[in-house]
């Protein structure tokens, strides 16, 4: 079986008949989008960069919670102390 390629100059050359042709779909000429894509995945690299770096930092960021907490435990239990033997 052999295809016999047919473009539609031929096909209008032998059947007398124009065909039909799809219109071409609008090029975008501005580069906008692809810049726009560009900043928008270097933004999201940025943000998961932070995050990572967040994460290193979570235990340390807990501990020292953990020392902020106390010392305010302590100051109002002092505090407290303090002013109830006043009474």
């Amino acid at each position: 079986m052999t295809v016999e390629l047919l473009t539609t100059r031929d096909y209008e050359a032998r059947t007398g008949e124009t065909a039909e042709v799809q219109p071409k779909p609008k090029q975008n000429l501005t580069k906008e989008t692809t810049k726009m894509l560009l900043h928008e995945e270097l933004s999201r690299a940025r943000i998961r960069d932070f995050h990572a770096e967040s994460e290193e930092q979570r235990p340390w960021r807990r501990a020292r919670a953990v020392r902020r907490w106390t010392r305010l435990a302590r100051w109002a239990q002092n505090h407290a102390d303090r002013h109830r033997t006043g009474d």
